[in-house]
């Protein structure tokens, strides 16, 4: 039984059909990647299966509960990491609940410390700390790498594949970035148009190289509308 099932999905924006029909299923455990053009719609599906967005048509079906790490951390610079961390959850729970999400980002010393005094890396690690602390049975990042340099992403990326190795969620990695798409996931999906344009599965062993997969990075660049060997 499917994870996440979509069936039909269309969400308009007045006249305007940002998604249009999209069937996906998403098995648990299994990490998906989702790749479009600015526009495409991608970070309005994730707003959908996050609960988010309900004025559509079709059915999104998640089994389970739903976790979230943006692009930008939203840490509340009033509150302590820890408890920005177990912030929202129902019932409450302690620092020591807090300190052992850390500890599996590696920053469990910082655990008193005040969001402003991370830097981007560790503020982004604080952020997937607070989604992991709540055993989402879908775990949804959107571009949580974005803004980060280009040696922090590397790191992150190791981070982020660990993570998921022994937590085991479903994971949707909304990005733009290609190379990103092939190391973590086991399947690429290409968002054209409000529809998946294109599926890839990716069965290279890990942990992955960029060169793993040298025919599908041409392959996705290509129906991103990339011709050359820049990465989208």
């Amino acid at each position: 039984m499917a994870g996440v099932t979509v069936r039909g999905l269309t969400k308009r924006f007045g006249e305007r059909a940002v998604l249009r029909g999209v069937d996906l299923e998403i098995a648990p455990g299994e990490f998906v990647a989702l790749l479009g053009r600015s526009g495409s719609g991608k970070s309005t599906l994730l707003k959908v299966l996050a609960g988010l967005d309900t004025d559509v048509e079709g059915a999104a079906t998640v089994d389970g509960g739903v976790s979230v790490a943006f692009q930008q951390p939203r840490l509340l610079p009033w509150r302590r990491v820890w408890r920005n961390v177990v912030l929202g959850l129902h019932p409450p729970v302690g620092r020591d609940v807090a300190v052992r999400a850390l500890e599996e980002v590696r920053l469990a010393d910082h655990a008193d410390a005040w969001p402003r005094t991370l830097s981007g890396g560790e503020a982004q690690r604080v952020s997937l700390a607070r989604a992991l602390v709540r055993e989402p049975d879908l775990l949804l990042l959107d571009e949580p790498f974005g803004a980060l340099d280009a040696l922090t992403r590397l790191a992150m990326h190791r981070l982020v594949e660990g993570l998921w190795q022994r937590h085991r969620p479903a994971v949707l990695l909304v990005t733009h970035d290609v190379d990103e798409a092939l190391l973590l996931a086991d399947r690429v999906l290409v968002l054209d148009d409000g529809r998946i344009a294109a599926e890839y599965p990716l069965d290279h062993p890990r942990p992955r190289r960029a060169a793993d997969h040298i025919d599908i990075r041409a392959a996705v660049l290509a129906d991103l509308g990339v011709t050359d060997r820049a990465t989208a």
